[in-house]
């Protein structure tokens, strides 16, 4: 493994810019369940949930139709506000404080690549940490759906309160989408990390890669082309590798 690192270290090294792109598998280490392995959210649901699909769920049409279920899920299960970024955060938020990457691209939505210091961040599923009032767009913290003693938490207007999150049914935010393609696009090394790619459109946007050097880091593999000449695959635990560089 040694090898793969240094060879990372030189790609680094010699790029012109390099992009971040990442998903759930980032977060496991600082406690926060993926989606979809046998030990994440979607099989640690409690039983009052066993009657729904997990999609539905984090669903527009739960939030539009069955509020309260909604907000039950989501309180329970998507409070990351305890949880600290791991070393994967951090020598990403390092590594741009050293101009060696010119951004994150996350399908994360715990904020913890901001906490741990990057700035340059493009969300492509929003975040935890903001909510907004469906009917007067005011702006709220992550406090008023995880504090709210409320069912389905209400803003003084009476509109209600919801997540910034991209939800199932809902399109990308635009902006995100097109930061996103124009930061990978122009890259000439792309890492990609704690991401299974089957989240659509969001794992597409890999495609849009045509540089030098293209480098998977994932604890499982991933059944996508590799070069093994100008390409890397690391399957291992995102954090504990990274915390070599």
């Amino acid at each position: 493994m040694s090898d793969k690192l240094d060879k990372l270290k030189k790609w680094i090294g010699a790029s012109k810019k390099t992009v971040f792109f990442g998903g759930a598998g980032v977060s496991t280490e600082s406690g926060i369940p993926d989606f979809r392995s046998k030990d994440g959210l979607y099989n640690r649901r409690d039983v009052r949930f066993d009657a729904y699909r997990p999609e539905y769920l984090l669903s527009s049409d739960c939030l539009e139709n069955e509020p309260e279920v909604f907000f039950e899920f989501y309180r329970q299960k998507l409070d990351t506000r305890s949880c600290s970024p791991n070393p994967a955060h951090l020598t990403l938020a390092r590594l741009e404080r050293e101009n060696r990457l010119s951004s994150v691209i996350t399908q994360n939505i715990d904020s913890l690549h901001q906490r741990a210091g990057s700035r340059r961040v493009i969300e492509l599923h929003g975040s935890t940490a903001r909510n907004y009032c469906s009917a007067c767009g005011r702006v709220f913290g992550p406090d008023a759906i995880f504090n709210s003693a409320e069912p389905v938490p209400r803003c003084s207007c009476g509109g209600m309160i919801r997540p910034d999150v991209t939800l199932y049914g809902e399109q990308l935010p635009e902006r995100a989408v097109e930061e996103a393609l124009e930061e990978i696009s122009s890259a000439d090394l792309l890492i990609i990390g704690g991401t299974s790619l089957t989240v659509y459109p969001a794992a597409s946007f890999v495609g849009y890669f045509s540089g030098a050097h293209r480098v998977v880091i994932n604890r499982d593999p991933l059944d996508i082309p590799l070069d093994p000449d100008n390409d890397l695959e690391i399957n291992e635990p995102i954090g504990a590798f990274m915390s070599g560089l």
